[in-house]
């Protein structure tokens, strides 16, 4: 089996679901995806149902492909769909992938979800599938989303400048992140403890 079909399982602990997408997830997904400022950032603008439709629709095309392998994050505080994060660029051959194209329901932001969900798909793809790398990328700008890397326990590695294009005609410059795998065994007790002591707080 490859990397592309080995990704797609589904993933949990005690707060956290992530399951590949699946078309019946069209509208949970639709219920916490209708705010502008989660796009911000994104390379898709999702400001009305078309968007919404046409952003699904690419989502559904590039997990049926292999392109990427889609979750659709779960909080099981609530039962609720949450976001979703995916694995892409899958280099087999070098032992690397990405992990990103991440975004949370306003709800759900600041509550422990983002860290839980990036510490199953690390768990899963140095444990699971063997990876030497796994890289992040963001927006030069977005320093929400660089902050929460670091938080992780990425290294930031450097800006590739006009990286893409934006909604909008904006030229991105991206800010790439990595974790390594001597570093995970680290980077796994940090994050759970993090991830553990966040949750506890945002119960509160």
């Amino acid at each position: 089996m490859t990397w592309s079909q080995k990704a797609a399982v589904v993933l949990q602990n005690d707060h956290v679901l992530l399951r590949p997408v699946t078309p019946e997830d069209r509208e949970p997904v639709r219920a916490v995806a209708m705010a502008p400022e989660i796009w911000r950032y994104f390379v898709s603008a999702v400001e009305n149902d078309a968007d919404f439709e046409e952003f699904f629709d690419a989502t559904l095309a590039d997990h049926a492909a292999g392109r990427r392998a889609v979750f659709v994050i779960v909080d099981k505080g609530s039962g609720r769909v949450a976001g979703s994060m995916s694995f892409g660029n899958m280099a087999e051959g070098d032992a690397r992938l990405e992990i990103g194209w991440s975004w949370l329901g306003l709800d759900f932001q600041g509550k422990g979800v983002n860290r839980w969900a990036k510490f199953l798909l690390l768990e899963h793809a140095f444990e699971g599938l063997g990876a030497e790398r796994v890289e992040f990328k963001t927006d030069e700008l977005n320093e929400q989303a660089r902050q929460g890397l670091r938080n992780i326990g990425a290294t930031e590695e450097g800006t590739l400048r006009s990286f893409n294009y934006m909604p909008g005609g904006r030229r991105r410059d991206a800010v790439f992140y990595s974790i390594l795998r001597a570093e995970w065994p680290r980077v796994k007790n940090e994050l759970a403890v993090n991830a553990k002591v966040s949750w506890a707080g945002a119960a509160k």
